[in-house]
């Protein structure tokens, strides 16, 4: 069978913990293919999708479904969804959330005279905490209108549907000391490595492997924006069966555990974090202890508005 996932790193990490456990499991052979959305929905809708298993965003899935490019989900042949008590919210008829990144805070240890930033109104904060911002594009990531609006006192809870104009309005305050908006994972680490910033938004996951180099950076997770990836099977997918097993092998909560210790993905099974270790439990962002600092973003809300935004920040970026 074939699964579709992204490569690099992650796609080492998990051919380790998920597709070959899965092989000497089963004696199913996996193939990888790393392919974008857009070649990928093509085919499908050709009626001759390459992979038959797809592991991509949530949001992605939504925009598939939109297409009726994914297959409607049986939950009795996926077991491992109740056993491994994945959220209800994770839960749609054709796909299902098995891990989540988040984006939060990073910040230079030595920046601050050994004060700590604790919140979105801090990475707002220039006189308190000096130095230069660096916030994402969106050719990196969703734009960060959320953490405008935490930084002006919205409670996280009342985020959504989100108030633009005023998300706009607050930006604009912080734009004279934003000196990059970053495209890519690594672009974070290495703006707080050469000091041209104090402080910057960044996918959790990158923060340990800057900490393993020496840099002096923590995180900081109050405010965290919470993004799902999930499973879904393709719309005529040549391995139908194997395809389901691959999936109910994956969401497993000892799958989700192999996977966060060879990857610093956050789980969505909470049994997973119940076989790990302490330490590595709490070296993620998804352990209990971290997970009401915060919040899932809604997806239906950017699915409807993503275009719109990002236009509009595009025009606001410029000046």
């Amino acid at each position: 069978m074939v699964v579709r996932d992204s490569g690099g790193s992650y796609g080492a990490a998990l051919q380790k913990a998920i597709y070959t456990p899965f092989t000497q499991e089963t004696g199913i052979q996996v193939k990888v293919l790393n392919l974008d959305n857009a070649p990928l929905l093509a085919q499908i809708k050709q009626g001759r999708p390459q992979c038959d298993l797809i592991n991509d965003a949530m949001v992605s899935h939504l925009k598939y479904v939109q297409q009726g490019a994914l297959e409607k989900l049986d939950l009795d042949r996926l077991k491992s969804v109740k056993s491994a008590k994945i959220p209800e919210n994770q839960i749609t008829e054709h796909a299902i959330g098995h891990s989540f990144y988040g984006q939060c805070i990073a910040y230079r240890t030595d920046a601050f005279g050994g004060k700590k930033p604790e919140s979105w109104a801090d990475f707002w904060d220039v006189k308190a905490f000096q130095g230069g911002r660096a916030m994402c594009s969106p050719d990196g990531d969703l734009p960060e209108l959320e953490f405008a609006l935490l930084a002006d006192g919205v409670p996280m809870d009342k985020l959504y549907p989100l108030d633009v104009d005023r998300a706009f309005k607050v930006l604009t305050r912080l734009r004279p000391d934003i000196k990059k908006y970053w495209d890519s994972g690594p672009l974070p680490g290495v703006l707080l490595s050469r000091q041209e910033v104090t402080m910057s938004t960044v996918w959790d996951g990158r923060i340990a492997d800057l900490q393993k180099q020496g840099v002096p950076v923590e995180r900081q997770l109050n405010g965290m924006r919470r993004q799902f990836s999930g499973y879904a099977i393709a719309k005529g997918a040549a391995n139908l069966d194997n395809a389901y097993q691959l999936m109910d092998f994956s969401l497993r909560a000892e799958s989700q555990a192999a996977l966060a210790k060879a990857f610093p993905s956050n789980p969505s099974s909470p049994v997973a974090y119940e076989k790990l270790s302490e330490g590595e439990r709490n070296a993620l962002a998804g352990a209990p202890k971290y997970y009401d600092k915060g919040f899932d973003a809604d997806v239906d809300w950017w699915l409807k508005n993503e275009a719109a935004v990002t236009k509009r920040w595009l025009e606001w970026a410029r000046g």
